[in-house]
């Protein structure tokens, strides 16, 4: 039943869509305008996810509040259905959060690109603004929507403007001529499109057939996530298993190139590694949520047996991203690059978090995703700031900085340690409760992952130990300035909230655990009790084994 009241929703995505279109049409001699107007929808939004999050209810019944239902393409039943559960309010928070530091953190990366093409009708600092409002009203919108089709619709179009932050904007820093420069940046947006569309489509093959199965089955057919759910539960649509599989691969495989899991994880270090630092934060802490989130909402609500089935190879390839993606961060050479191999590990955890199938596993993935996305926007944007300092992305063009810029030096040294997990700040509860809640079922697995967090200490550490510590490593070092005011103001506030849901993460857990033992009982799965052997507890015996028995012998 839709909610008649005031359209939230649809509004918080909305707003940046219209603040995108509006830094877009500003003439191309008002780029501070356009930077500004960005800022201010950005923070609009953010106030406006606030205002979902306390008009939330977690103790509500029903999986989704907030609701929004219109008639869209009758003829093949589509609609316009939005609706939030804790999940979703969580990582649109998140979502609105970032955003306004990502423009602050960008605000002069287009001015070069101004520099060297002084063309009236060339407009790159409202383009790269005007875009990146774009992917966070297409995110919003992933987040909220609870029709298959819209999701996908949505879920395809952000790769647009992604393509053209990546392609069009570098930080510089690469060490190579323009051209070549140029180049590499094409190629990474062109294999982040390829691999993003290839699952696009096999995910657009598997909506086709999953409404095939409701029309055939209900008379009608839907795309409407609740309607699918409740028809499976009540037994007025039934998928073969086969066809279960099949459709359950399809969206697996979109969302899984989206999240990204290995093996096919590979456009991610090259996306990141030729962004400029916000872009990479884009990518990262907001646009690879959705493959996550999706898992959650469609592959186990929807095909809840197949989810299951499919349970110990996802789990597997979740370990290898753990254990890959951690090993391939020790040996980076390039400070990005680090970050985006340590990103795939930790998305590993987050998707072993996930298919562990229990409330303190997906618990944890989820708040994983909100923590990975505020300590991974730290890390990332302090980084380039430092980048952006000497013109280099190679560690070994660093040493001593901590000399020279203290303060740089200091929030670099939270944002790594909130990486590796460190206890009291925010990642430490989730990789816990992921790692606990996977133990619980999958006690080997649950082992093996722990290898993860030894290397993350090992690549964060020796990154910091390797630019930051020590004598300056020459004159271009010793003369960097510290962070200035624009920048405090982007690290200050990530900083604080590290700290805060590190000592403090009840209200997160508050508001998404409702929403992980919903997605349990539709999964039909409940958390493993522990087994207690009779004989191990102090006074009782195994029978043929009475206590009194023991005592005679003792008093013989």
């Amino acid at each position: 039943m839709a909610d008649l009241s005031f359209p939230l929703l649809t509004c918080a995505a909305a707003l940046p869509a219209v603040g995108a279109v509006a830094t877009a049409a500003l003439p191309a001699a008002r780029r501070t305008a356009a930077k500004w107007v960005a800022l201010l929808f950005s923070v609009a939004t953010f106030a406006l996810a606030l205002v979902i999050a306390f008009r939330f209810d977690p103790g509500a019944k029903g999986p989704f509040q907030l609701t929004e239902s219109h008639a869209w393409i009758a003829d093949f039943g589509v609609r316009y259905e939005l609706g939030v559960d804790g999940i979703a309010v969580a990582l649109i928070a998140l979502t609105a959060l970032l955003i306004p530091f990502v423009i602050l953190a960008g605000w002069h990366d287009a001015d070069t690109l101004e520099e060297a093409r002084p063309n009236r009708r060339w407009r790159p600092t409202q383009g790269f603004f005007a875009l990146i409002l774009a992917v966070e009203a297409m995110v919003i919108l992933s987040f909220e929507a609870t029709d298959v089709f819209l999701f996908y619709l949505f879920f395809e179009a952000m790769l647009i403007p992604m393509y053209f932050l990546i392609g069009g904007f570098g930080d510089g820093a690469s060490g190579a001529d323009e051209g070549e420069a140029a180049a590499r940046r094409a190629s990474a947006a062109v294999k982040f499109l390829l691999y993003n569309l290839a699952g696009g489509l096999i995910m657009l093959a598997a909506v086709i057939g999953l409404y095939a199965v409701t029309a055939d089955q209900l008379g009608t057919g839907t795309f409407s996530l609740q309607q699918i759910v409740q028809a499976r539960a009540s037994g007025h649509l039934t998928l073969g298993t086969g066809t279960e599989r099949l459709l359950f691969l399809g969206f697996f495989f979109a969302f899984a190139v989206k999240a990204p899991l290995w093996p096919l994880h590979t456009w991610l270090p090259g996306a990141m590694g030729e962004s400029t630092s916000p872009v990479a934060v884009l990518i990262t802490a907001v646009v690879d949520k959705v493959g996550t989130f999706a898992m959650l909402r469609f592959c186990l609500q929807l095909f809840p047996q197949a989810s299951s089935w499919a349970t110990p190879v996802i789990l597997v390839l979740a370990l290898i991203s753990i254990l890959y993606g951690a090993l391939l961060a020790v040996a980076q050479r390039d400070i990005k690059r680090l970050i985006a191999y340590a990103s795939i590990s930790h998305f590993g955890f987050i998707i072993l978090g996930i298919f562990a199938m229990t409330s303190q596993g997906q618990g944890g993935a989820t708040l994983y995703m909100v923590n990975h996305g505020i300590s991974t926007a730290a890390l990332m944007l302090v980084a380039g700031f430092l980048i952006s300092r000497r013109g280099s992305r190679l560690i070994a063009d660093y040493g001593g900085v901590q000399k020279a810029a203290p303060l740089l030096a200091g929030t670099f040294l939270v944002g790594g340690l909130a990486t590796l997990s460190l206890p009291g700040l925010a990642p430490f509860v989730s990789e816990f409760l992921v790692l606990v809640g996977t133990f619980s079922r999958y006690p080997v697995i649950g082992i093996i992952a722990t290898v993860g967090i030894v290397l993350a200490a090992l690549y964060v550490l020796v990154l910091y130990q390797r630019t930051m510590t020590g004598p300056p490593k020459d004159d271009e070092v010793r003369a960097l300035p510290d962070l200035r005011v624009r920048e405090l103001v982007v690290v200050g506030p990530l900083i604080a909230l590290l700290l805060f849901l590190g000592v403090y993460p009840k209200p997160l857990t508050d508001l998404v655990n409702p929403a992980v033992d919903h997605t349990l009982s539709v999964v039909d799965k409940q958390d493993p009790k522990p087994e207690v052997r009779v004989d191990a507890v102090p006074g009782h015996h195994r029978a043929g084994h009475p206590a009194h028995h023991h005592d005679a012998e003792a008093a013989k």
